[in-house]
Formats: C-alpha cells, sequence, structure tokens
C-alpha cells in the first residue's frame, strides 16, 4: 500500500506488524508523514523501519513525533547522559525472556516503545510482538463477558526466577528497589480507535477479589489467547533498524535463544494515559506512587 504522501507500508503479519519502505527517520518528518505513520501504528500494531542507522538524537526526535517522553524506566538506569533512553542489553543474564507490556506496574504505562538495534548477534535475538486486540475478539463470548468485569493488579515485585549472576542479581535489585503494584483493566479501551484489549502480561500477578491460585489460572487462559501464533509478529533484528509498536494494545517478547553472544538495543518510549476499562473506570495504584519521576502524563 502506497499512502497518500508516498512511503510504503507492507504488512508482515495476518494480524499485527508492517514494515515502512521510504521514510528516512534521521530527517525533520513532514507532519501529514507522521500523522500516516501514526494511523498505520494504529491499524498494524508494530511498524519495522528497515536500514535507519539512527543515533541516540534521532531516535529520540523521532519518538517525541508521537508525544512527551518518559524518562528510561521507573527504577532502572538510563544510558550514561540520557534520561529517556533505557539500554536493552542481553549482556550476562540479564534478559527480558517474558511476554509483557512495558512498565504496566505503573498507573501510566507508555503510550508507544521505540526500539533501536544496536548490537544484534548472528542468530537468534529476535522480538515477538502479538496483538491483545485480536486476543480479545478471539475469546469466546463468556470468557470476554467475564473478562470485561475482572481487574488486574500489576507489579514489578514478584517471584522472579533465581538470577543466572551477581550482574543479574543487582539488575534485578534495582528493578524492585521502588515497589508498584496497580489495579488495571483486564480489558483496556484503547483511547484513539476505541478498541478492546486484553491488558495483562507479565506483570499481571493476581486478579482483583480472587485467591492466588484462581488468579494465576485464568491469567494463563486469557494469556494463551495473547499468545496464539496467528496474533504474533516476529522481528528479526538488523543493526540500524529500528521498531514502533503501540504499547497501549500489545504485548512483546524477546526470546533468551543466542547463548552468550552480545545484544544491545536502546528504548524510547512515549508518556501514556491512564488505562480506562470498559466502563469508563481508571486505573488506580495500589501500593507505590504516581511515579512522576517517570512520566509527565497524568489524568
Amino acid at each position: 500500500m502506497t499512502t497518500s504522501t508516498g512511503f510504503d507500508i507492507r504488512r508482515i503479519g495476518g494480524r499485527i506488524g508492517a514494515e515502512i519502505l521510504g521514510v528516512d527517520l534521521s530527517t525533520d518528518l513532514d507532519p501529514a508523514v507522521v500523522t500516516e505513520i501514526n494511523s498505520a501504528l494504529l491499524e498494524h500494531k508494530a511498524l519495522v523501519f528497515r536500514e535507519q542507522n539512527l543515533d541516540d538524537a534521532d531516535q529520540l526526535r523521532f519518538a517525541s513525533l508521537f508525544g512527551e517522553l518518559t524518562t528510561a524506566h521507573p527504577t532502572v538506569p538510563s544510558v550514561d547522559d540520557q534520561p529517556n533512553i533505557l539500554p536493552v542489553d542481553g549482556d550476562e543474564g540479564i534478559r527480558a525472556n517474558q511476554w509483557h507490556t512495558d512498565v504496566t506496574f505503573v498507573r501510566t504505562p507508555p503510550k508507544a516503545s521505540t526500539l533501536r538495534g544496536i548490537v544484534i548477534p548472528p542468530y537468534g535475538g529476535n522480538t515477538l510482538i502479538a496483538n491483545s486486540a485480536a486476543a480479545y475478539r478471539d475469546l469466546p463470548e463468556p470468557l470476554r463477558e467475564l473478562a470485561d468485569k475482572l481487574w488486574a493488579v500489576h507489579t514489578n515485585d514478584y517471584d522472579y526466577a533465581a538470577p543466572k549472576n551477581e550482574k543479574a542479581a543487582e539488575h534485578r535489585r534495582r528493578f524492585i528497589s521502588r515497589k508498584y503494584r496497580t489495579a488495571h483493566p483486564v480489558v483496556r479501551v484503547h483511547p484513539e480507535t476505541g478498541e478492546r484489549g486484553l491488558f495483562i502480561g507479565g506483570f499481571a500477578q493476581s486478579i482483583v477479589g480472587l485467591g492466588p491460585s484462581d488468579s494465576r489460572d485464568l491469567l494463563r487462559i486469557f494469556q494463551s489467547y495473547v499468545t496464539r501464533p496467528e496474533n504474533i509478529v516476529r522481528v528479526a533484528w538488523a543493526p540500524g533498524d529500528l521498531v514502533l509498536f503501540d504499547n497501549r494494545i500489545t504485548q512483546h517478547y524477546a526470546p533468551d535463544d543466542y547463548g552468550d553472544l552480545p545484544r544491545l538495543l536502546h528504548r524510547v518510549t512515549v508518556a501514556g494515559d491512564v488505562p480506562t476499562g470498559i466502563d469508563g473506570t481508571l486505573s488506580h495504584v495500589v501500593e507505590g506512587d504516581e511515579a512522576s519521576h517517570y512520566t509527565p502524563a497524568a489524568a
């Protein structure tokens, strides 16, 4: 598909994902181009821009076209002298190999995330991105009706697998140095499209009103619809690639399948709004604070 401003959109998955061809992200983009990229993001959920070879300043400038930026992370340090950039570094066992939506343990998770490939292993190291709106549509009606009523508590402090080494253990200690627990609707209404999506993932640890066993069982059932193969696109990285995905209606996963090889991405996230359930109720803090040091958005 060729847009009115001249760049091409090529679908790479049946339900999620497209490559954007003919756009140089290192230049100042015309507002009409930005509008069409945003429209493509809302439709395809995840966009891949190949061979962009951006630097940190370019990535920050591009991400800021979609809204105010968050700082790198609520608890984890940023890249040196770059407070808005999080290093996603697979070195020495620090790997986020679980399905998740970025930073859902705070009340105002990011609207969108950009990832830029810097050091890419010769094999493995892909990123999987799932369409949680398609997952919601796949639910049988009784499960949809149940999900519509449920709330889940998301937290950065839960029973992680044992760290592989001391560096990974120190990263874990920093990750939970400030504890957050936030209640979000299991079904979130997208603020721009009105789509309903399953808003769960790895940080969702319990269902409000249910015990641990029932919570785990229900979350496992709902999560199984998110991670159906037909709802997933696999992005095979090359150095210089950039991926933009809608954090409000996707989950992602980086398989730990590249041995002891290095892998480094830089992440920049765009501040979002407070999630809303189908009845209009907003997410609320259960433990911790509003994370105003991390995200400027508020409601």
